[in-house]
């Protein structure tokens, strides 16, 4: 459900524009006189009770429809279906009615026009919803606080999907893990907040709290059912993740055998279908892209060259799909002895995890200091999308020394290509934890649409100009 005070404004809102489809619906029809000539028009005030009508019959249909309702993470598409549904279930009561009654003489065409005008309006408004809530949401207005018990695979995926969709408009104060966990996350936004048997406390301790989302593994029913018990005694609603034997439903189809229900289980990866349409865009942007980004291109080598010794481009092993390894092309952004720098160095790390990041390192050149703020030092990369090693969106392409240290859950992100921008680009770049961003990558993965890499490589821009999180 949204908070009181956005569930008010949407409801005033939406009244406020089916009066303004209604208005509409009459210029067209008599004013403009769209699709047919009106043979007779009766002044506005006569139509004042069928447009209160209408407002009483789209209330009772809004409400049977659930438009009011909430349904987080749902597309704008289904919403306007539903909007569609219930526009024509008011309007063909308001039909019925005036058929019964005829009052007055009235256009049919009239009648079309009110419900088009009423989806196109709120379809509209609820488009204009969406984009100021994911502005507050993102900057932290609005949002419910949610707690996750659980640090495994299920856990994982609820973490995943939350730092992946703020327009969810949740932001989790912390996990509590099972106490036994050898495997836990950490995270700056998502901290452990210590075990499950420490419920009460946190609970206690967060008063604000909105949600308890449970993914524990299934041979903890018991200690799931404990748990709900323990949020309801708090006034608290828990949801509870299934754990179907800890599968990801997007890599779970069912099917039928002779009446029994069996489940087909496929790996977390993205279908060769998709993979051509990903390379066929890939390809079409890379050419479209590539006399720009060869004139851009000469002047940072030229910079490189003038600025600083030693070769304009840099060529690093990185680990792409499945484990295979490939040279990564960069251009050159550090001194020629940076990797045997690199040790004397190691305590001044700022990122977690295997990998190795300074905010202010010390062996960036003057050039190699703008590129980097700009991320064009990856402009050659573009190369090794026209090879086939990398794709324009993806996970970035790890060290092999930083893979030898991946736990086994962090090897999902190398089930597809790498890629120049990727979720977690987008969503913090190097603010973020290694963990987080592994969880991005991995929901990148199981959610893998075209409108999603066209999303990112959208954002992407704003992201790469501005510098945010990028050293």
């Amino acid at each position: 459900m949204f908070s009181r005070p956005v569930r008010i404004i949407t409801i005033l809102t939406d009244l406020l524009v089916v009066n303004l489809a209604f208005v509409t619906a009459y210029y067209v029809r008599y004013d403009l006189q769209w699709l047919q000539p009106a043979v007779f028009r009766h002044p506005y005030q006569d139509y004042l009770w069928q447009q209160l009508l209408f407002n009483i019959c789209i209330i009772i249909a809004f409400y049977q429809a659930k438009v009011w309702v909430r349904q987080r993470g749902e597309f704008w598409v289904d919403e306007l279906s539903r909007i569609i549904s219930a526009a024509a279930t008011g309007t063909m009561l308001m039909v019925a009615y005036i058929f019964i009654d005829l009052p007055i003489p009235f256009s049919r065409l009239f009648w079309f026009w009110v419900p088009l005008f009423t989806v196109f309006w709120m379809g509209m408004a609820r488009l204009a919803r969406r984009v100021v809530l994911q502005i507050l949401y993102q900057r932290g207005r609005l949002v419910d606080k949610v707690l996750i018990i659980g640090a495994g695979e299920t856990g994982r995926s609820v973490m995943q999907t939350l730092l992946a969709r703020p327009d969810l408009g949740f932001k989790a104060i912390g996990f509590l893990a099972a106490p036994s966990a050898a495997e836990q996350v950490g995270s700056e936004r998502i901290p452990n907040l210590g075990t499950w048997d420490q419920l009460p406390t946190v609970l206690t301790e967060n008063p604000d709290l909105h949600t308890v989302f449970i993914a524990l593994p299934a041979h903890e029913h018991r200690q799931t059912m404990h748990l709900i018990r323990t949020c309801r005694e708090f006034g608290l609603e828990a949801q509870v993740a299934p754990d179907l034997f800890q599968l990801r439903f997007s890599r779970v189809e069912s099917n039928n055998m002779g009446g029994i229900p069996m489940l087909s289980v496929h790996e977390v990866q993205i279908s060769r279908t998709a993979e051509l349409v990903k390379r066929l865009l890939d390809l079409g942007l890379v050419l479209v892209a590539a006399v720009p980004s060869l004139l851009i291109g000469l002047v940072i080598a030229l910079a490189i060259k003038l600025t600083s010794p030693g070769p304009i481009f840099y060529a690093g092993v990185r680990v792409g799909k499945e484990g295979r390894l490939f040279q990564m092309i960069k251009f050159r952004s550090m001194v020629v002895d940076a990797e045997n720098q690199k040790i004397a160095l190691e305590q001044m790390n700022e990122a977690s995890g295997p990998i190795f990041k300074i905010r202010d390192d010390p062996r960036l050149t003057r050039v190699g200091r703008l590129i980097r703020r700009l991320s064009l030092d990856e402009l050659p990369q573009l190369f090794n999308v026209l090879r086939g090693d990398m794709s324009l969106v993806g996970p970035r392409p790890p060290l092999p020394e930083e893979v030898a240290q991946y736990q086994d859950w962090h090897k999902q992100r190398l089930a597809v290509l790498g890629g120049l921008t990727g979720l977690w680009q987008v969503s913090g770049r190097s603010d973020l934890t290694f963990d987080e961003q592994c969880l991005l990558d991995i929901y990148y993965i199981e959610n893998w649409s075209l409108s999603l890499d066209i999303r990112i490589m959208f954002q992407t821009i704003p992201y790469a100009l501005f510098g945010r999180g990028a050293y």
